[in-house]
């Protein structure tokens, strides 16, 4: 279905500078580079933004931007050239014959649609990835000053999740519960495991207050470090200053809900 079409500039900084720090080694490894962007909106502004920042690790990487609203589409066309371009598409990524991505981006796409709808257009856009390739699904807010997101494998199965967030502004960690992806955003209540991570990650945010006085970021390093200790966190303190934390999915996945007659 058409998105809302909400965007902004330097609004998806966030979820590119950890595609281009923790998977600029696809983009360098590639023989052909190619990262897809899907619905980009009513403006491609952010795609552009992408396309330049990619290149600061890969000069000749290809980018395509896809929209199925066929008006977004001849909008965007002033801005093609230099290895990127738009055209009309979903979920199911049309590329070119024998084409395959290094990465796709879909950033607050599914958050309109049913849960029991994820799993399938993960599969579809998951099926045009090369086999190491990695999609990048998430939200964030209007600004970009607070987002979630899932890294997913080319067989259609998340690997992680990652939270960021703009420190200055953050009063607790749980309150990026308002960007979780579509798979997760219902699951945030008792019993499901990503409400006990975020418990546990206020938790930690409380025992550090002391630390505020000098600043977020160190309340920010010092809360995730203690998260460590219980949960799968993924990255390392040079990933976590810039306002992140990723944990392994496996610890935040929702519980297989159980249907009775």
């Amino acid at each position: 279905m058409i998105t809302r079409g909400t965007t902004n500039a330097n609004r998806l900084r966030r979820v590119d500078r950890w595609l281009t720090g923790v998977h600029g080694r696809l983009l360098r490894a590639a023989a052909d580079p190619l990262v897809v962007d899907v619905g980009y909106g009513a403006s491609p502004v952010t795609t552009v933004e992408l396309a330049r920042r990619l290149r600061t690790v890969r000069a000749d990487v290809a980018v395509v931007g896809f929209e199925i609203d066929p008006e977004r589409v001849a909008a965007a066309l002033p801005y093609a050239g230099n290895g990127l371009t738009f055209a009309r598409g979903g979920f199911e990524v049309p590329l070119p014959a024998g084409r395959s991505a290094t990465a796709i981006r879909a950033f607050n796409v599914l958050r309109q649609y049913d849960e029991d709808a994820v799993p399938a257009a993960w599969a579809r856009m998951c099926a045009r990835l090369a086999p190491d390739g990695v999609l990048v699904e998430g939200t964030c807010d209007e600004l970009g000053r607070r987002a979630v997101w899932l890294g997913i494998g080319s067989d259609a199965r998340p690997r992680t999740v990652t939270f960021a967030a703009r420190l200055a502004g953050l009063g607790r960690p749980s309150e990026l519960a308002e960007r979780l992806p579509k798979a997760l955003i219902h699951r945030n209540v008792p019993g499901e495991p990503v409400h006990a991570f975020l418990t546990a990650f206020d938790r930690a945010w409380d025992l550090h207050a002391p630390l505020a006085a000098f600043g977020a970021r160190q309340r920010w390093l010092a809360a995730t470090a203690t998260l460590a200790r219980d949960w799968p966190v993924c990255d390392g303190p040079a990933r976590r200053r810039q306002g992140e934390v990723t944990v392994a999915w496996s610890a935040v996945a929702p519980r297989v809900r159980v249907i009775t007659s």
